[in-house]
């Protein structure tokens, strides 16, 4: 036994998966501590705490979660109600962090710089395991190390916003005007409606995050008719952009499609596709984006703000000292990569995967949650709860637990079908091609339901 096995367990990452480790790892009785950059466990979520998401309760509470907080007075939400990103946090995740056996273990403002070993770089081998991690963490303005004898990295990838150019670099140009695009899903109804009212707008991206902030856009224009909006999209089939609509398991995922798509042809959307954006270029008439349309030069003038939805990549710079088995492509771990390459399937499945799939060459050390999936846009809080109860179930040493699958989804998981190229159409459900949004963590899971903006289930 390692003289550092009295070490508690570090957790990185106060969102769903993070908290859901902590509340399997609470049932076991294995000490731990939770670092979370924000001020609140789910902070990233706050950030679309207007955005309802559109899968139903049942499918976003941990089971240990569930198990720990019906011990106490909390009241459990409808299991078929589709939560807020608000909601998410005020009725799951801070009742969840304020539990007396949580709560002291949870450090927030808390944000993890870097992971090793204790005294060892990456290259070092011998004597590795017997060392504990050492972590360096900002503290409210403080440089703080502290050791762990396992990591679960659960940071997310909200925070990694992928760039509006085409290759997955950043447009020349595009740094400079960063004052002008709001990464990310702004609430453009209310707090940022004096920045979007009849202004050019330009939305980038083909996913779900895209589609839900062009229909708020929608919204404004139609109070502010001046309000111009272009859609900037990689993809030369719409088809897959709208999805399994009416078709689709998830009624308000399906209805996502089916409203983006009713914008489209009423004209009140001017769609620019498959465009490769290549330069920004700020005069007094407002920024021009000169790009690649179908192979031919091609500039939108005069706009005045940009969202970017084009997705999220994982933050690898604070476990450089840590060795990890990526996926070359993904930037995921590697054994998921063949379950998740949009490259291979049209639309993401859930595969069944747990501890033995999340392991790397650095002992005792895991990514869990969207991060797991690297670049890849299918990722669950569903799939992200079992991970974490798979990997604490082989801490505590039942194996036969970890190799155990426990994931219930809807019938179409993610996206379950492919799409049908030749034909030009799709069947069943699907999601968009960019990570949408889950706070710390990514999903492709959004929709719209009843005029509702609904978005990410993280």
């Amino acid at each position: 036994m390692m003289q550092y096995n009295n070490l508690p367990i570090a957790i990185i990452g106060g969102g769903p998966v993070g908290l859901a480790a902590a509340a399997h790892l609470t049932l076991e009785n294995i000490p731990f501590i939770v670092f979370e950059a924000g001020q609140s466990v789910g902070q990233n979520i706050l950030s679309w705490s207007h955005v309802r998401v559109f899968s139903p309760w049942k499918y976003n509470i941990d089971n240990a979660a569930k198990e720990l907080l019906e011990q106490t007075s909390w009241i459990a939400p409808d299991e078929d109600g589709l939560p807020t990103g608000k909601e998410l946090v005020e009725n799951y995740f801070l009742p969840l962090s304020n539990l007396p056996q949580i709560e002291p273990n949870i450090r927030l403002n808390s944000k993890v710089l870097s992971v090793g070993r204790k005294g060892l770089d990456i290259m070092k081998t011998w004597g590795r395991e017997d060392k504990p991690f050492s972590i360096k963490v900002e503290e409210n303005g403080s440089i703080n190390y502290y050791e762990a004898k396992a990591v679960i990295d659960a940071t997310g990838t909200w925070n990694q916003p992928n760039p509006i150019g085409s290759g997955g670099v950043h447009a020349e140009g595009e740094q400079g005007l960063s004052n002008h695009i709001f990464y990310g899903i702004p609430n453009v109804k209310v707090d940022h409606l004096e920045r979007y009212k009849n202004k050019n707008i330009v939305v980038v991206g083909g996913g779900h995050s895209a589609i839900n902030a062009l229909l708020d856009l929608a919204d404004v224009q139609k109070a502010y008719p001046e309000t111009k909006l272009n859609w900037v999209l990689r993809k030369d089939n719409m088809d897959k952009v709208y999805g399994g609509k009416k078709d689709d398991v998830l009624e308000a995922r399906g209805a996502l499609g089916i409203r983006i798509e009713q914008l489209v042809n009423s004209g009140g959307l001017k769609v620019h596709t498959p465009f490769h954006i290549q330069k920004l270029v700020k005069d007094v008439d407002g920024i021009q984006i000169i790009g690649d349309l179908n192979g031919e030069k091609e500039t939108i003038e005069n706009v005045n703000e940009i969202i970017s939805n084009t997705g999220s990549r994982p933050n690898l710079n604070m476990i450089r000292e840590v060795r990890v088995d990526l996926d070359s492509s993904l930037e995921s771990v590697f054994d998921l990569a063949e379950l998740i390459d949009p490259n291979i399937h049209s639309c993401g499945t859930v595969r069944p995967h747990g501890e033995k799939e999340l392991r790397h060459p650095e002992k005792d050390f895991y990514i869990v949650g969207s991060k797991s999936y690297g670049r890849a846009p299918t990722f669950l809080m569903a799939t992200g709860y079992e991970q974490v109860r798979s990997i604490v179930a082989f801490m505590a040493g039942d194996v036969e637990a970890a190799e155990r699958v426990e994931l219930n989804l809807p019938e179409t998981g993610v996206c379950s079908t492919d799409f049908d190229d030749a034909k030009g159409g799709s069947a069943g459900s699907c999601c968009g091609s960019e990570p949408s949004i889950d706070g710390s963590e990514s999903s492709c899971d959004t929709g719209i339901e009843k005029n509702e903006k609904v978005a990410s289930c993280c």
